[in-house]
């Protein structure tokens, strides 16, 4: 494992993509199609890429350990290709997201880190402010929980600042009921919930268009989702795929994408 230098995990905040090795026909499987499973694994590798550098880019600013916690067994050498100077690697990630959630947080602890972020590897957008956000959110006094909604119902990102088994239990995973439910383990257990402001997830033909909107070759004014992150390899990706065979067509679907409402103003 490559490391940039030795930070006392007691000292920073351990930042885990939820990461998948790029294998065509089992990552983004929603996006085929429009896409083909080799250009949906390329897309994967690339959103890898960008949310794995925005952590990078965060790091400049708060103390973060970034890491990835990746399935399957025996793709090391996959991640060793995309993942920055610095990153380490998780043990592969149990079969289902609720346990793989629930094994990459009670691992971090584990390794005494102050607090712990996991991130999906589908939002390549993410703004960095709201990584340094939950950070620093992270090292105020008290216990609590960040939770950042997406579009979808579920969220992108959760961090903690202990461990808390709770968050995990009862979820209906993959369903618009996760953001719902996970605020209601949290109540039942009396941690208070601090929100992020809403994004969204890269996962089926309408976010694709989203996204398009957003960094593609046909950027809009219109789109809610201005101020990310500037996902230098997905952008490429996008302009490669919209120059290919019907290229622009594929990127928007059979209709345009869902107005999504504007991300609600940030609380102070």
């Amino acid at each position: 494992m490559r490391e940039r230098g030795a930070t006392l995990p007691e000292k920073c905040c351990a930042v885990a993509i939820m990461a998948k090795a790029s294998v065509a026909g089992t990552v983004k499987t929603r996006l085929v199609p429009p896409l083909t499973p080799e250009e949906a694994a390329e897309l994967n590798t690339c959103c890898l890429r960008d949310v794995a550098e925005n952590i990078v880019d965060a790091a400049k600013q708060a103390p973060i350990q970034g890491f990835a916690a990746y399935s399957p067994l025996g793709s090391e050498s996959f991640f060793d290709d995309v993942l920055p100077v610095g990153f380490k690697l998780l043990p592969p990630r149990e079969p289902t997201i609720g346990r793989s959630l629930f094994h990459a947080a009670r691992d971090l602890f584990a390794a005494r880190y102050s607090s712990v972020c996991l991130v999906n590897a589908d939002s390549p957008t993410l703004p960095t402010q709201f990584l340094v956000e939950t950070v620093l959110r992270l090292r105020e006094p008290g216990d609590r929980v960040v939770l950042g909604p997406a579009a979808d119902g579920g969220y992108y990102l959760i961090g903690l600042k202990q461990f808390h088994r709770r968050l995990f239990e009862e979820i209906d995973w993959s369903t618009e009921r996760v953001f719902r439910q996970t605020l209601a383990r949290a109540g039942e257990i009396g941690v208070t919930v601090a929100p992020l402001p809403e994004w969204y997830d890269v996962d089926d033909e309408a976010t694709l268009a989203v996204l398009a909107r957003e960094i593609g070759p046909c950027r809009s004014r219109a789109s809610p989702y201005l101020n990310g992150y500037r996902a230098p390899s997905t952008a490429a990706f996008l302009e490669k795929l919209a120059t290919g065979n019907g290229g622009i067509e594929r990127l928007f679907g059979r209709a345009d994408p869902p107005a999504f409402p504007p991300p609600p103003p940030r609380e102070d």
